[in-house]
């Protein structure tokens, strides 16, 4: 019996600017679309996003520019492990996603919305929104960076690196917001790291 030969896998597609340009702004939105969510329903999230709206919360400040503040630090370690290209698109990204929330007040208004319904819908557009930049080689700074270059350099999972730092984080704000909400924003976490974690494995994606 002669046995069958597996047809070698296909090379990997690159992708151009124009889808580049697309997932950048369309990954970006879904991300400020589920951060809004989370704010309008007095959710945290985990990394640098959740430090944000913790100062949010406590000075009434923007989180969108506590967001971009507290971002800047992890370019250093994106520009030096992983290029110029990866940092220039997470910079764009971040910056976009803090412009959108900043004004999102302005054009985006939930009369009402449960938050046990915001952690889980925002959380899967906040996830996707991730999964998005990622396979374009970008993301919204702070752990995404530490998550994508521990896939990259380790092995790891940058979703389950991405979950279990957002847990740790949040886990870590009961002592400022009602431990419902802490409840609340851990079930929004998992929904962020779960969509990472069965969309983003190492290998799983051959665009480049």
């Amino acid at each position: 019996m002669i046995p069958r030969m597996t047809p070698p896998a296909p090379p990997p597609m690159r992708h151009s600017w124009l889808d580049d340009m697309h997932a950048l702004v369309a990954g970006s939105l879904f991300v400020a679309l589920g951060m809004t969510m989370f704010g309008h329903a007095g959710l945290l999230t985990g990394g640098v996003a959740g430090v944000a709206f913790l100062a949010s919360y406590a000075t009434g400040g923007n989180f969108g520019l506590f967001f971009f503040l507290f971002s800047l630090p992890f370019f250093v370690l994106s520009w030096f492990r992983l290029g110029a290209e990866f940092t220039f698109k997470s910079f764009g990204a971040v910056a976009l996603v803090s412009a959108c929330t900043a004004v999102a007040p302005k054009v985006v208004r939930f009369e009402f919305i449960n938050p046990w319904v915001a952690s889980v819908v925002g959380g899967f557009l906040i996830g996707f929104g991730l999964l998005a930049l990622l396979r374009h080689h970008a993301s919204v700074g702070g752990v995404n960076i530490l998550a994508q270059w521990l896939q990259q350099a380790r092995g790891l999972s940058a979703g389950k690196v991405q979950m279990s730092v957002d847990i740790v984080v949040v886990l870590a704000a009961l002592v400022v917001v009602p431990p419902v909400r802490v409840a609340q924003s851990v079930v929004g976490a998992v929904a962020i790291g779960a969509i990472l974690a069965l969309n983003h494995r190492p290998g799983r994606y051959l665009g480049v």
